[in-house]
């Protein structure tokens, strides 16, 4: 459509920097992510770099950061990052990145690299496929709770349970989920090769990928304390900067969700020499946005028109939805009962999801 890009405006016409989110590239799901929603195939991956470079300008983190200081970004910048560290970035998205002069971000969890081990996603995933729900809900009894309702969707599980759980509880249910499944982990792990490895890290840190910070072992932000911040977020920098031999100075939120931003997380990435954090909430970003609080769109459709409408027109209707929800700044209105009510809160006592809240893992 002609003028497209002006009609849009008339929904928002701030809207700074555009960041997107990819995961897993693959030509099938595998049943490690089938029902996550994180996995775009190589066609579709490549029509969407295509479409970012036609319309967009491709910019760094530096840029960005640079941007905060009155330096000002080009027109339509945006953003590309990669969460998780499959090892499909290194098949699909690195060799396409640098053909289309396409600057990255790889956000990593350390604890993974290697495949020594299944993060959380995707070993729930990987039961809930081969053994259905009932597995999954055996194994979250396991942790000794009478007050945990029956989850019916790997949804309910990312969104709802895992975050208002403990982390000590969080590796009873994974040990539960293990053994119930009469899986190996490390074997398992070793055999599905889903992700990178330490060498390819600093080969993508060595070609100009940014190294960014996903926690250690892939944690909602809600469930830590002043304890843990040095496990999942201080050793997970370390090692990431001692494999791409730079500074990482960006931490990507998992599962994306503003609920996991609490003000100790944020003060504690501001100490520990981290510069921006993202969410994936794929709400348009008005200048002057947080530099802890750029939110991505996570990149579903195939199609010129989808893209457009999922970068473009979804954003700014849902930046005009929380700015006509009074009391709240950043984080989604309540509209049900809040599932801790039900539940109880996390360990430490931040914030945790409303129902309102469920989205897909990131």
């Amino acid at each position: 459509m002609p003028g497209r890009f002006a009609i849009a405006r008339l929904l928002g016409l701030s809207y700074s920097l555009r960041c997107v989110v990819f995961h897993d590239i693959s030509p099938n799901e595998s049943p490690f992510t089938k029902g996550m929603r994180v996995s775009i195939t190589p066609s579709d991956f490549e029509a969407a770099l295509k479409f970012l470079t036609r319309y967009y300008t491709p910019v760094r983190l530096q840029d960005v950061l640079d941007a905060s200081e009155g330096r000002g970004l080009p027109p339509r910048p945006v953003l590309v990052t990669f969460d998780d560290g499959y090892a499909s970035t290194m098949k699909w998205a690195a060799p396409l990145c640098g053909k289309l002069g396409v600057p990255a971000i790889l956000f990593l969890n350390a604890a993974f690299l290697d495949n020594v081990g299944l993060a959380p996603d995707n070993l729930v995933c990987y039961v809930a496929n081969l053994l259905g729900m009932e597995a999954v809900n055996a194994a979250a009894r396991a942790i000794g709770r009478a007050d945990i309702p029956e989850l019916k969707s790997l949804a309910e599980v990312f969104s709802r349970f895992l975050p208002s759980i403990s982390l000590p509880e969080r590796r009873v249910f994974l040990d539960a989920l293990t053994r119930l499944g009469g899986i190996n982990e490390r074997q398992l792990a070793e055999e599905a090769g889903l992700y990178l490895t330490r060498k390819q890290v600093g080969e993508l840190a060595a070609s100009g990928f940014e190294i960014g910070n996903h926690t250690y072992t892939h944690v909602h932000g809600r469930s830590l304390t002043a304890a843990d911040f040095g496990q999942e977020i201080g050793r997970n920098k370390a090692e990431l900067e001692a494999l791409s031999r730079k500074k990482v100075r960006s931490f990507s939120l998992p599962y994306g969700s503003s609920a996991d931003l609490t003000v100790d997380l944020v003060r504690n990435l501001q100490l520990s020499g981290h510069a921006a954090a993202f969410l994936s909430e794929s709400v348009a970003n008005p200048g002057g946005t947080d530099q802890f609080c750029f939110d991505r769109v996570s990149i579903h459709a195939n199609k010129n028109e989808a893209f457009f409408f999922e970068i473009e027109v979804l954003p700014r209707l849902r930046a005009i939805r929380n700015r006509l929800s009074p009391g709240i700044s950043f984080v989604r209105r309540a509209r049900k009962k809040p599932f801790h009510s039900r539940l109880g809160r996390p360990h430490g006592g931040n914030r945790v999801a409303t129902l309102d809240e469920v989205e897909p893992p990131v």
